[in-house]
This record gives C-alpha cells, structure tokens and sequence, in this order.
C-alpha cells in the first residue's frame, strides 16, 4: 500500500530538499576543475591525465544512467535518490583522502555513478509532488542549481584549496551531502509507489518504447545541440577571453562565472515561468518557449565571439546566456509531461546519455581540435550553429506534442 503524506513530504519541503541536494551534486562535480593546478602540482600529473579525471566522471555518469532508469521501477525514487547521494557524497570525501593518482581516478568515477542515480529520479520524483500547470516554474527553481551550484563549486573548491588544500577542499564539500541522505531517504510521494512491492505490480516499461515517443525524441535532440553549445563555451570561453582580449585567466574565469550565475538565474527562472503561461495556452507552450529562447540568443552570442571589444562581448554574452537559459525549465517539463509516471525515470536516463554523448563530452575536444586548425574565434563560431539546430527540434517538436501528450491522458 502507498504510503500516507509525512510532514517531510510537504511539496515545499521537498522542492527545498531536492533543490539542496541538486546544489551540492554540482559543487561537488565542479569542485575538482577549482583545484587542477593543486592537485597537478602535487600528483605530478600531466594534462592529460589531469583531464581523465573528469573523463571518468562523466563516462561513469553516462553508462551508469540506464541502469539507474531501469532500477527506478523495481526500487523507490527516494531509495535510489538517496543511495546516489551518499554514494558520491562519500567518493568525494575518498577522493580527499586519496594519496595517488589511481586513488583519486576511482574515487571520480564513483562521483559519476552516484550522480546518475540522484539524476535520473530526481525531476519525476519532484513532479509528483506538483500539478502539471506548475511544473515548469517548479522544475525551473530546481534546475538553477546548474548555474548556482557550478558557480559555488569553483568558488568554494578555489577558496578551500588555496586556504586548506585541495585534499580538504573535497572533504568539506563532501560531507554536508551525508547530513541529506535520511531526509530524501524517507520523502514519501502522495498515491504513487514507495516500496519495490508496489512497483513490482505496475506495468514494466521497456527503452525501446522511448524511440517511438516524437515529442521525446526531439527534445533530447535539441537538449543535447544546446548541451554542445554550452559545454564548448564552459570550456573555452576564459580562454577565448585571455587571447583575444587581453584578460589574465583568473579574471576571465571571475567574470564568465559571475556572468553564468546570474544570467542563469534569470533566464531560468523566466523561461519556466513563460512556458507555464504559454503552455495554458497551448500544449506547446514548453517547446515554443525554448524555441525562442534559442533564436534570440543565437545573435547575441554571435556578436560576443566577434565583437572586437571586451565590454561587447561580455554584454551580448550576458544577453545570450540568459535567452538560452530560458529552456532549462520547460524542455525538461516536456520529457516529464509526454512519459507516464514509470517511464520518466527511464525518459530521464536515456535524456542524460545522450545529451551528454552528443554534446559536451564531444564538443570540447571538438572546438580545441578546429582552434588548432583555424582559430579559436573561428572556431566557437559552431557553437551558435549548434544553438540554431537546438530550434529547429524544437519547433518539430511542436508537430508531435499533442499526440504524444494524448497518449499520455489517455
């Protein structure tokens, strides 16, 4: 029998909860790139040795996600979300620990399986705790821990490395993860599911039904063309900033964060609420939304990578960044509205392979090997190229949206 609501399992509170969560699984995952110089300088280690560091964290992030997908439907949301959590809570603090090289790798690549868990239960737990009409804002204020969270990942990993250490800098963002894991532990969800009994009974959904979803399909599609774009501009643009303007690399870095922040924040934040609005309106609302959101920042971004001043790139950048935020919220709404309530963890892991395989564990590397070729201005040039890709998926999406959505009701 489903559990009765629990005062620790209030809408509110358990927003606020997840959403702390959601903030420390990106300071962890930042946190290593604050203190590379510390941990190269010690360890002795190459650059690119450094870099597998965070290959091993996002090879066992995306390999691991469909595994978590599939055990959603055997085991509760809350025991998957609150097992990834002390699984990379605790590799971060091993990571610490750690004295070699190899210990550091292993302890990374755990980080990685731990997030996947977290990832792919955590939007559909949320929705279960929230209507539909309010789904955009709410999973909007959850996903700004992407800017915030990565934000205070190189703020506090930089501080408490140049302070502490870099073995201290993991252990104290790694520990207030342990203090979580028995509140997500017993969020209870209101008429769904909480124990692997009562999941056992419902209806066992396969990946392969993922494919034939248009609406699904299209909007990962689009995610991970985004997720190139912002992945190359994460890596490159303080480099891009030092070359081409003159900018030392820690003030490049000071100013892309605060920039990132804060444009993330608000377009967030008005994208989720502008998709709830639209999608009153239309069941496409989500997807036009983001869509817009994609053509407009194209120029802006556009005009930051050739403007020949400092103060015009960092402007148009702010502008850019804050119309591409603007789908965080509702695309990820899309994926929630158009699966039943056992796909979506499912829906989520495969999103999360994905856009990742397509974008960001490409795009980097991508844009390095061009800049050796060209130019680093050429270059990120692909970048707005890839955002425009972004809004063309997701105006096909809008031919599909309502089917899709039907059989969803249905």
């Amino acid at each position: 029998m489903p559990s009765e609501p629990t005062k620790q399992s209030t809408p509110r509170f358990v927003l606020a909860l997840l959403l702390a969560v959601n903030l420390l699984n990106y300071i962890d995952r930042q946190a290593l790139y604050a203190v590379f110089p510390l941990i190269k300088s010690e360890l002795a280690l190459s650059d690119t040795a450094l870099g597998l560091l965070g290959s091993a964290f996002m090879l066992s992030y995306l390999l691991c996600a469909p595994l978590f997908g599939w055990l959603s439907n055997r085991f509760g949301r809350s025991t998957l979300a609150a097992g990834g959590l002390a699984l990379w809570s605790l590799a971060t603090v091993a990571a610490g620990l750690a004295t070699v090289y190899s210990g550091l790798l292993a302890a990374r690549a755990v980080v990685g399986v731990g997030e996947a868990s977290f990832g792919t239960v955590s939007p559909g737990l949320i929705a279960d705790f929230f209507t539909k009409e309010r789904r955009g804002k709410i999973i909007s204020i959850f996903y700004l821990a992407i800017p915030v969270g990565s934000a205070l990942g190189y703020l506090l990993g930089g501080y408490l490395g140049r302070e502490y250490g870099w073995h201290a800098a993991f252990l104290l963002v790694g520990v207030p993860g342990l203090l979580l894991v028995l509140p997500v532990w017993f969020i209870r969800t209101p008429g769904q599911p909480s124990s692997a009994v009562d999941l056992d009974e419902a209806a066992s959904p396969d990946y392969l039904s993922l494919a034939t979803n248009r609406s699904f399909v299209v909007t990962t599609l689009a995610m991970a063309a985004m997720t190139f774009a912002i992945g190359g501009l994460a890596q490159w643009t303080p480099s891009f900033l030092n070359r081409m303007h003159g900018l030392d690399v820690g003030r490049a870095n000071i100013l892309f964060g605060g920039i990132t922040v804060i444009s993330g924040i608000i377009g967030t934040l008005v994208g989720g609420a502008l998709g709830d609005r639209l999608q009153r309106k239309s069941r496409a609302g989500f997807l036009t939304v983001s869509a817009w959101g994609f053509l407009l920042g194209t120029p802006f971004l556009v005009w930051s990578i050739c403007s020949p001043t400092v103060a015009g790139c960092l402007g148009a950048l702010f502008c850019a960044e804050t119309f591409l935020f603007f789908n965080t919220g509702p695309l990820n709404t899309v994926i929630l509205d158009v699966n039943r309530h056992p796909l979506r963890a499912m829906a989520f892991a495969v999103n999360i392979f994905f856009i990742h395989a397509l974008g960001d564990a490409v795009s980097p590397a991508l844009l390095g090997w061009l800049s050796d070729r060209t130019d680093l201005r050429i270059s990120l040039l692909i970048t707005p190229v890839a955002v425009i890709v972004a809004a063309v998926f997701c105006f096909l999406g809008r031919r599909f949206i309502d089917a899709d959505l039907a059989k969803v009701a249905e």
